[in-house]
């Protein structure tokens, strides 16, 4: 079994923010791929399924973004899962606008929610011997642009899209959830390419 695990806030007055943009992923995943009916579980919302021949638990921390890691390690811990179960889609600053990249390990780069989930699944695997990050959990990093300066970059994170970005928007999050197949197999550099090339049709 694998957990995706999606970043955001709970509570509608942020659903747009580019900081729920992993909240949004695995929601089109969910409906793409026909999970099961939303349950209240692990502090968070999950939905259960499969892609391709993988079971699949999508879950949604309601704990905020800071605590996202309290969810992740009940669900985790309920399931007796390693950190290589785990796969988180989160929005990062340091990818241009709708890029879409995977990466297993490598540093938080800041980002709260990471920090959080690093922390909580301290236990459950040894550290990553090229990094020393306890949690060697794969991540799928959603670019949303910086701002262009730090003191900028909370109002921005925690600002809606832009209505000239929801096509794009739909696009790429349309891209994530037909490859999502690829990701449950485990051919990420796939799964990459597909959405890239998804994206310029």
């Amino acid at each position: 079994m694998q957990i995706w695990t999606g970043l955001g806030n709970p509570g509608p007055e942020y659903a747009m923010h580019r900081h729920n943009v992993g909240f949004m992923a695995v929601d089109v995943i969910a409906d793409m791929h026909g999970f099961g009916p939303v349950q209240k579980k692990f502090s968070g919302w999950v939905q259960e399924g499969r892609i391709g021949g993988e079971k699949i638990l999508l879950l949604k921390p309601a704990t905020y973004m800071n605590e996202s890691g309290r969810s992740v390690s009940e669900a985790m811990r309920f399931y007796k899962l390693e950190p290589d179960a785990l796969t988180v889609f989160h929005d990062e600053l340091d990818l241009a606008p709708f890029k879409v990249k995977v990466r297993t390990g490598g540093g938080l780069a800041g980002h709260n929610g990471l920090r959080s989930i690093d922390q909580h699944v301290a236990g459950l695997g040894g550290p990553d011997p090229s990094t020393g990050l306890r949690g060697a959990f794969r991540r799928v990093r959603i670019g949303i642009g910086h701002p262009g300066h730090k003191d900028r970059v909370t109002g921005y994170v925690l600002g809606n899209y832009a209505k000239a970005e929801m096509d794009d928007l739909a696009d790429m999050l349309g891209a994530i959830g037909a490859e999502a197949d690829q990701l449950a197999k485990g051919d990420d550099a796939r799964f990459m390419s597909d959405v890239a090339l998804r994206q310029q049709d």
